[in-house]
């Protein structure tokens, strides 16, 4: 889960745009193939939401450009809010089969999606005819979408972790904003000091809620050099020691220190409102959080920058890597996939545009110069010519995150059944961040025992 520039919308948004989004998502791919005139017709998911004005426009302005150049193409976009930053709520529509005919879903949605069987390989219709950089895009993003030979997503988007961070919060809480934590316990020392400003400021904001908590609890592990699963995939490997620190050092920092806020059971956008309202001092995310910070939530790009995620006792030895795709719907025809995968490749995949058109988004206020997505394979044509628009438009200073590109840490990726493992490890995080006398082998005992009967079932 990161932040599409089309994805992540305001809690409002969303709940204001989910009724028409069933009726919508609700359309048979027989009913959309093709109409009289004998053109291609699909249907999209994650068109934005009324609430975002220009990423609406430009979306819309993509689809026209996209038909005009494409005469004999029909793309229907539909905007389904929460399925588009809400694991649960996708679920349920995949389970009950109101998804599009293209639709997004996150890098650990696949076993979720073929268990279903609502998807179909793509493989034989994904090349340079369909989507001409498809040779530039990484074969690590490719292969995450593949089971057994068999392609059914085309990444999107990719992400890595590390910490986000306030910088005028850091210096006037006297702290050098050139210098973030490196380790949890400066994190924790730093949190303290940005929190004793008050005016309801978080000194480090977590996620509690609807998977999230679970999902920046295994990033959190990975810090410190755990694995969520055993080795073969049967059995949970967080209850151990490094699982018990990372609690331990939530519960420390929101009781020891009251320096996390009152409020808690935060999800995404709850965060990142308090984050654009200049009320988090740092938490835990990818390079675009920062885009959503300011074109969703009004904060200043200025205001943030960006550091590897800490380790406990020194450099972090692991952090979570992960990303989005989009899926083809069982049982659309050859010339819909076709029409579906140059839909994607014109607005995800091609440098300067849709989602590469850093001309227009330079002067709409979005960030443009951010280290994310790297789709493509390091030294290819499109990776160049990327990067080249990238630089060439730059509108926030690259300096934000130079800490964060110059020190990369090793990433690791999301673990089986990811979606189902965070919405257990929800609880445990949920429950140190709420009630200050927690018990954290009870919590992650219960986690362990849930996760291990959800891997059992699967096997």
């Amino acid at each position: 889960m990161s932040v599409p520039q089309y994805r992540k919308v305001a809690a409002s948004a969303l709940v204001a745009g989910l009724g028409l989004s069933l009726l919508a998502c609700s359309t048979k791919s027989d009913d959309a193939a093709n109409d009289a005139s004998g053109k291609v017709t699909i249907t999209v998911d994650c068109q934005p939401v009324g609430a975002q004005k220009e990423l609406l426009k430009n979306w819309n302005d993509d689809v026209v450009e996209f038909q005009r150049q494409n005469p004999d193409i029909v793309v229907k976009s539909v905007s389904v809010g929460e399925q588009c930053n809400n694991p649960p709520d996708f679920a349920a529509r995949l389970a009950g089969g109101t998804v599009t005919d293209v639709f997004y879903g996150y890098m650990t949605d696949l076993q979720q999606v073929l268990d279903s069987g609502q998807a179909m390989d793509i493989n034989e219709f994904a090349n340079k005819d369909t989507v001409p950089t498809w040779d530039s895009v990484d074969p690590a993003l490719k292969e995450v979408f593949s089971d057994g030979g068999k392609l059914y997503a085309v990444p999107v988007k990719n992400y890595s972790m590390g910490l986000v961070y306030n910088k005028v919060l850091f210096q006037k809480a006297g702290l050098d904003a050139n210098n973030p934590p490196k380790t949890w316990g400066e994190v924790r020392a730093a949190a303290k000091k940005i929190s004793a400003q008050g005016n309801g400021i978080a000194g480090y904001a977590e996620y509690s809620a609807g998977n999230t908590g679970g999902w920046h609890f295994t990033s959190l592990l990975y810090s410190q050099g755990g694995q969520m699963l055993a080795p073969d995939g049967k059995k949970a490997d967080f209850n151990n020691a490094m699982g018990k620190q990372v609690l331990q050092n939530l519960k420390d920092m929101r009781y020891g220190d009251n320096s996390m806020g009152a409020r808690q059971l935060l999800q995404w956008g709850d965060l990142l409102t308090n984050a654009g309202a200049g009320k988090v001092g740092m938490f835990i995310g990818a390079p675009d959080a920062t885009q959503a910070i300011v074109s969703q939530f009004q904060g200043k790009f200025q205001d943030w920058a960006m550091a590897p995620l800490p380790g406990q006792d020194g450099a972090a030895k692991g952090t979570l890597g992960g990303g989005e795709g989009y899926f083809f719907k069982k049982g659309l025809s050859p010339e819909q996939v076709k029409a579906g995968l140059k839909w994607i490749a014109y607005q995800k995949l091609t440098p300067g545009k849709g989602q590469f058109d850093y001309v227009r988004a330079k002067p709409q206020n979005y960030p443009v110069g951010l280290p994310q997505p790297l789709l493509f394979a390091n030294g290819s044509d499109a990776q160049k010519q990327e990067l080249e628009l990238r630089k060439a438009n730059a509108n926030v200073d690259t300096a934000n995150f130079s800490l964060f590109e110059a020190n990369p840490v090793p990433i690791k990726g999301e673990p089986r059944n990811a979606q189902a493992i965070y919405a257990v490890l929800d609880a445990a995080v949920s429950g140190v961040l709420t009630n200050p006398n927690a018990n954290i082998d009870a919590l992650l005992s219960t986690a362990e025992g849930k996760v291990n009967k959800l891997l059992a079932a699967e096997s």
